[in-house]
């Protein structure tokens, strides 16, 4: 046993789309440089180079932890990624992407395409690291009809879940078009993966670049909400569900929302409504976590170090801090950051 970060990260580099099929190298993202206009700022500095994904555009350094080596968040060296787990007392990390937080591509046949290559570059990084690197695959949601294979072979390749973002192509992923999905990674074992980010074009190009609250947090609580008010979970009684990078101080409020809601229904919240709807909340270091564990539990949170990133919720040094904590028990913070982490990705 031992530290489970359940949010880590890799930053895509051009070995990711290396990885592309030999009649998928038309959807190959492009490198291109801005000379001039104001730039991104990223790390403290302008950022010159960005994707050009299916004619979207993302700025390729947007986001990059100054606290993490280039060689380890970018897998060029998957020994340092490992040396540097040892220095953080981590033992696991579940890996999700950076590029895909946003709409990266338009279309059904790029989606697929780039997937695809993401999916066979992360299967190539587990197998160098000695089972210590687990990730989330890459789902082709406008091609749900080819998805069953694709997951299998994730799940062979050490996939612990499935990544989705609070919108999925402009649909909220409590819609039935998503059941296929939700079915397969029952029958599966894997978790659906809910992490902060936002996959409708237009919801996310109408946010001004500064309301990351609006953009990326607010879609994957509105997803919880929307997934307990429907009912979701209860149809899928063997699937787990995580939510992930929004941070957990919302859950009380949701959890009041529910209630109100749902008891004008005639239904009755659980207290314990994470445990009962199999859903699992990774925590920030700077939540009341005593204060939340009376609505979510203790048996349902989780914590993260969002590795690779510099965002609101990076804390490259969250375990070492989460265990200094004395406002909740010793046993409670085992339970958060290793038991549960390994219940939800079924570690």
């Amino acid at each position: 046993m031992g530290y489970v970060d359940a949010d880590a990260h890799v930053i895509e580099t051009e070995e990711t789309w290396a990885h592309l099929a030999e009649g998928d190298r038309m959807h190959t993202p492009l490198v291109v440089t801005q000379t001039s206009g104001n730039r991104v700022v990223a790390e403290g500095r302008p950022t010159s180079e960005y994707w050009l994904m299916d004619n979207r555009i993302h700025a390729k350094d947007r986001n990059v932890g100054p606290e993490t080596p280039p060689e380890s968040r970018e897998m060029r060296d998957v020994g340092a990624r490992l040396a540097h787990m040892d220095e953080l007392g981590i033992d696991i990390q579940v890996l999700y992407p950076t590029v895909f937080l946003r709409p990266a591509v338009r279309t059904a046949a790029a989606e697929l395409a780039l997937t695809r290559a993401y999916n066979r570059w992360l299967a190539e990084i587990w197998r160098q690291g000695s089972g210590r690197l687990r990730w989330v695959v890459m789902p082709a949601l406008l091609s749900l009809e080819t998805i069953g294979d694709e997951l299998a072979r994730a799940k062979d390749n050490g996939a612990c879940g499935i990544f989705m973002r609070g919108l999925e192509w402009d649909r909220h992923i409590a819609d039935p078009y998503f059941y296929p999905l939700y079915e397969i990674a029952g029958e599966l074992d894997l978790a659906i993966c809910v992490h902060s980010g936002n996959n409708s074009i237009a919801q996310h190009d109408f946010c001004i670049e500064d309301t990351s609250y609006s953009k990326f947090l607010q879609p994957g609580v509105g997803a919880f909400q929307s997934l307990l008010a429907r009912g979701v979970p209860a149809k899928f009684p063997d699937l787990r569900w995580g939510f992930v990078e929004l941070g957990a101080q919302w859950l009380p409020f949701i959890h009041n929302d529910l209630v109100w809601r749902l008891g004008r229904e005639g239904k009755p919240v659980p207290d314990n409504f994470l445990t009962a709807n199999r859903v699992y909340v990774a925590s920030s270091v700077t939540d009341d976590v005593a204060y939340i564990l009376r609505y979510a539990g203790e048996d349902n949170l989780m914590l993260g170090t969002d590795y690779g990133h510099n965002d609101q919720t990076s804390q490259i040094d969250a375990f070492t801090l989460f265990g200094q904590r004395n406002d909740i028990g010793e046993a409670v913070v085992k339970k958060i950051t290793e038991t549960n982490p390994r219940a939800l990705y079924g570690l």
